[in-house]
């Protein structure tokens, strides 16, 4: 296909605001929709009132953030993720898929899968976990779903995007080991096993450089080593120099900034070398391509299946973080609900991700037609106290021998754009809770919440919790099927829960000032820095109760191959009720100085189960999951020695425990004569070396525990001057037999892992 360099440039720019460039009848315009959880396509869209520029017509509203077709809402990534269901969330991408074909959306603009770095960055309600493992599995799920069907699927926000303060702008500055162990894999796992047409590249700067025109992030990782093959597209706006973004990798600038004759001029100064473009244009191609080839699909989707696969999902994505026995509630109990987001309620998050639903569940309906109830609204959404409204909810709450108080953030509190200053709700809820605690003698708590909330100030006052997050728009029905005991709550934290805003690790850091924000906290985030120092939390990472107990036992850990294992447990259900259990595997280090964070998950199971039922769980374990990121070696490192596989309901909770031992990867490091004298005893081909030449030099009495430390430290060369016979041609000697003997060492290793 010929195509001049006009047309090649114009393809690597949007056509509007939703939709790529159409080239004559040879390469078709593709429809982008945001939907991370649910197609938000705006009304206007298949004519797409944005022109070249950017601008918009006279709404104001380009992004068509207040009128899109109504489509299903699922519940957000900070409820879909609690759930640590795959199957569950591939079938929500699936269900995206047939509502995007319906609406004529080729690419889904989600799933976002960065890291909760802080519990007050507003734009947390899309994202899945502070543990990446967990978002890998459960984002590549969403895709997969979504891609099943021949929809193209956007991961976003390529990286190192953990907050909404200057966003556009800030430079996320953080170390190498830190990206590779906390920040990247999910992209990768992403990348490596679900095959997403499409990445989005975040607004910020990484290490000083806009993630835009990134070689580095674009180009050598994606590409290069991960095997990307996709096409690489701004967030709206991200982009400041066009073409040195699509010479860093970027092949889709979105919207369009009527800026295409800059790329023309660069390939014609000679500044842009025109191969660049070919490939950039070439994958926009094949972009329509991969979306093209499947059948069209004209037709709807069934409104009330998807929002019954809605309700689903919210069942599963509620956690309950307390009961002291009253949930569920009993039969015949006079139940008063208070709160407006009982009737109100808050279903998803502000910004480009807000849905339009084919319908909405309030709790408050659905628990008033499945057993009848009072209502007290309590108090006003917008936190302005009102007595009266108080007054009234601590009345209903009086006569009622069960009072379930329905609080959490308003709207106006979390949405993308800006980030929260505070974990506390509203004063007038907290103040509320304290008068109907004292006028009813058992209250149930349900929150409403895109990021975590402190609970540490209250909970007392509360005979159980349960954590209802967003849960899109059939959760208000969801909510009612726990509290009644139709289903049994099963979701369960996907970040710490910390007793106050100090505690969280990167305090001190976030969101950063002077156009810059250190990740001073390094690789300890989250339950990763607590766990580690063993610091109080109101509730750990994983944490979540069901109608139900359950017993573990029966751990084996056999191995499979050189650093493969496979790890087996029984998991039953000892309690009298069908529930069910998130059984988690963390690989552990124990160091009485810590060198890495204690443990980190590293395989989960969601298991069903009927009373007096139990199930054997398999989970494999490799070498990448006791890895290291080794910046001398710029690599994945695996250290030969111990550790603990932990299986447990909670990253506090361990049930069992296991020591394995892992030879290593084989490495041995590259002694010189700067190496340290403990370096080089350490080595396994140093030490001997060195040992078999001092033999011979004079020696006096032991020496003194102290200097011997303080040896430890010195560089090889130093001692040339210390009358032990290592003068710098013995160095030189020493370092040459090391190497021989290392090379023979790769040699074997290499002939013992073919």
């Amino acid at each position: 296909m010929k195509l001049s360099l006009e047309e090649k440039a114009s393809l690597t720019s949007g056509g509007g605001t939703w939709h790529t460039t159409a080239v004559r009848d040879v390469v078709p315009a593709l429809t982008l929709s945001d939907g991370p959880h649910g197609i938000r396509r705006p009304r206007d869209s298949s004519t797409d009132s944005t022109d070249s520029t950017g601008s918009s017509g006279s709404s104001g509203d380009a992004l068509g953030l207040r009128d899109s077709v109504p489509a299903t809402c699922f519940p957000p990534a900070v409820a879909l993720g609690s759930s640590w269901d795959p199957g569950l969330a591939g079938r929500v991408g699936a269900a995206l898929a047939v509502e995007a074909r319906a609406l004529g959306v080729d690419v889904v603009l989600g799933p976002g899968v960065n890291i909760k770095r802080s519990p007050l960055c507003g734009r947390n309600f899309e994202y899945f976990s502070e543990d990446p493992h967990l978002t890998g599995v459960m984002g590549a799920a969403v895709v997969t779903g979504i891609q099943s069907l021949g929809v193209g699927a956007c991961v976003k926000h390529f990286a190192v995007n953990n907050q909404e303060t200057d966003r556009m702008r800030v430079s996320a500055d953080v170390d190498e080991q830190t990206l590779r162990e906390i920040y990247l894999p999910a992209f990768e796992h992403i990348v490596r096993e679900a095959g997403p047409y499409a990445v989005m590249c975040a607004y910020n700067r990484v290490n000083g450089v806009h993630a835009s025109r990134n070689r580095w992030l674009l180009s050598e990782l994606l590409r290069g080593e991960w095997g990307f093959d996709g096409l690489v597209m701004s967030d709206w706006g991200a982009v400041n120099d066009r073409v040195a973004a699509l010479e860093a990798g970027l092949d889709l600038e979105m919207p369009p900034t009527g800026t295409d004759e800059e790329i023309v001029a660069a390939v014609r100064a000679g500044r842009l070398p025109e191969s660049v473009l070919d490939v950039a244009a070439g994958r926009v191609i094949r972009l329509a391509e991969r979306v093209r080839a499947r059948p069209r699909h004209d037709g709807g989707w069934s409104a009330e299946a998807h929002h019954e696969l809605a309700r689903e999902a919210a069942r599963a994505s509620a956690v309950l973080l307390k009961n002291d026995g009253v949930l569920p509630l009993a039969p015949g109990l006079r139940v008063a609900v208070l709160g407006e987001q009982a009737r109100s309620p808050r279903y998803q998050g502000h910004g480009s991700s807000h849905v339009v639903p084919t319908r909405l569940d309030s709790a408050l309906e659905s628990l008033r037609t499945a057993i009848g109830v009072t209502f007290a609204p309590g108090y006003r959404l917008d936190g302005v106290p009102d007595p009266e409204l108080e007054r009234e909810a601590v009345e209903t709450a009086a006569a009622a021998d069960v009072a379930v108080l329905f609080l959490g953030l308003p709207d106006a509190a979390e949405s993308e754009g800006f980030d929260r200053t505070t974990l506390d709700l509203p004063a007038v809820q907290v103040a509320l809770l304290r008068q109907v605690a004292g006028a009813c003698p058992r209250v149930v708590v349900v929150l409403s919440n895109g990021g975590v909330v402190s609970v540490a100030g209250w909970q007392e006052h509360a005979s159980a919790v349960l954590e209802g997050w967003l849960l899109g728009q059939a959760g208000g029905a969801a909510l009612a099927d726990l509290l009644l005991g139709t289903h049994s709550p099963s979701g369960r934290l996907t970040e710490t829960i910390p007793l106050r805003q100090a505690d969280v690790p990167c305090h001190l850091h976030f969101p950063g000032s002077d156009g810059h924000v250190l990740y001073g906290e390094g690789r300890y985030v989250g339950y990763r820095h607590h766990d580690t120092l063993g610091t109080e939390v109101a509730y750990p990472f994983g944490h979540g109760l069901t109608y139900s107990s359950f017993a573990y036992s029966d751990l084996e850990v056999r191995e499979t191959g050189t650093n493969e294992w496979l790890v087996a447990f029984t998991v039953a259900n000892t309690g009298e009720r069908a529930a069910q259990e998130v059984a988690q595997l963390y690989v552990a280090f124990e160091e009485e100085q810590p060198t890495r964070p204690r443990h980190t998950l590293r395989g989960f199971a969601k298991v069903g189960l009927e009373p007096g039922a139990s199930a054997r769980v398999r989970l494999p374990l490799t070498g990448r999951d006791l890895a290291q990121w080794s910046v001398e070696r710029g690599g994945w490192r695996v250290d030969p020695g111990a550790f603990v596989v932990e299986i447990g309901a909670s990253s506090r909770d361990i049930r069992l425990r296991a020591e394995v031992t892992t030879p290593g990867d084989g490495y041995l490091p590259e002694l010189t004569g700067m190496s340290t004298l403990g370096e080089w005893l350490a080595h396994p081909v140093g030490g001997r070396v060195l040992r078999e030449r001092l033999r011979g030099a004079p020696s006096g009495s032991e020496p003194d525990p102290a200097l011997l430390r303080l040896a430890l430290g010195i560089p090889l060369i130093k001692f040339r001057t210390f009358g032990l016979g290592l003068t710098a041609q013995v160095v030189d000697d020493l370092v040459a037999a090391v190497r021989t003997h290392s090379d023979d060492h790769g040699k074997r290793a290499a002939r013992t892992d073919s």
